[in-house]
C-alpha cells in the first residue's frame, strides 16, 4: 500500500513541468543604492529622478527602500522584491546594475541605477 502511493506519488511529480528551469538560475543582486528615474526631455536633464522609488541592496537577500526593508528574489533576469515596503514590484535585470520596473507585465520607462552615495 505504502509502495503503491509513493509510486502514484512519483509518477505525480515526473508529469508537472520543471518550472525552475524555466524561470531562470537564482542569482544575487550587487549591493549598493539604486536611484530610480524617468526619462528626461531632449531640452533638460537625461533623467528625472523619482525619489519614493530609489532602494539599497543591503546584502546577499535584502533591501532598504523608504517605509523599510525587505527581502528579494532573482531568478534569471527577474529581480521580484518578495517582502517589505516594496513586496511584489518586479525589474527586469538589464545588467548587473541597471534595472527596469516591470509595469503591466512589461518593461516600463522607469530606470534604476546603482550609484555612489
Amino acid at each position: 500500500m505504502i509502495r503503491a502511493a509513493f509510486r502514484l506519488a512519483v509518477m505525480a511529480l515526473a508529469a508537472q513541468p520543471y518550472v525552475a528551469t524555466a524561470q531562470g538560475q537564482i542569482g544575487t543582486v550587487e549591493r549598493g543604492y539604486y536611484v530610480c528615474e524617468l526619462p528626461g526631455t531632449a531640452n533638460g536633464a537625461a533623467g528625472i529622478e523619482q525619489p519614493e522609488e530609489n532602494f539599497r541592496i543591503a546584502n546577499a537577500s535584502r533591501y532598504e527602500a523608504d517605509g523599510g526593508s525587505g527581502t528579494y528574489l532573482r531568478r534569471g533576469n527577474r529581480l521580484t522584491m518578495t517582502s517589505g515596503p516594496r513586496a511584489g514590484d518586479s525589474y527586469l535585470v538589464v545588467s548587473d546594475t541597471f534595472f527596469r520596473k516591470i509595469e503591466n507585465g512589461e518593461p516600463g520607462r522607469l530606470r534604476c541605477v546603482r550609484t555612489k552615495r
